[in-house]
């Protein structure tokens, strides 16, 4: 039996590669997607059912907490597309590497940043 095993397992204490929290939070995003999506549904069969209703919804989606909600389901949208598109290229074969994946994770984390500032500045 190996005694060096790890002690420890709590995940908040162990430093993940970047890899690995790129991969973490691409995974989240596709969650915050697919219970956003349900609720902007919602939403469009709101709009469409009446004219008032499209009028509550158009004074709803002027406030604060509305942008905000938008801006965080686009957010999951970018990321997840940008992501989505590395993975895409590593079943290619490129950024197969430990370099390359390093490199792929860094390079997505920093364009959806762009991106999502970028939409943030559209929105409000």
């Amino acid at each position: 039996m190996n005694d060096n095993r790890p002690v420890n397992l709590d995940l908040f204490t162990i430093k993940q590669p970047i890899p690995a929290i790129a991969s973490i939070i691409h995974r989240v995003s596709g969650l915050l997607l697919f219970f956003g999506i349900a609720i902007l549904i919602y939403m469009l069969d709101q709009s469409l059912s009446s004219e008032q209703s499209f009028k509550e919804l158009q004074e709803c989606f002027s406030g604060i907490f509305a942008k905000l909600v938008l801006w965080g389901l686009l957010s999951s949208l970018i990321y997840h597309l940008v992501a989505g598109f590395k993975h895409l290229l590593m079943d290619f074969g490129i950024g197969e590497t430990l370099e390359g994946a390093q490199l792929g994770a860094k390079l997505t984390l920093g364009i959806s940043i762009i991106l999502i500032i970028v939409t943030g500045v559209a929105i409000w």
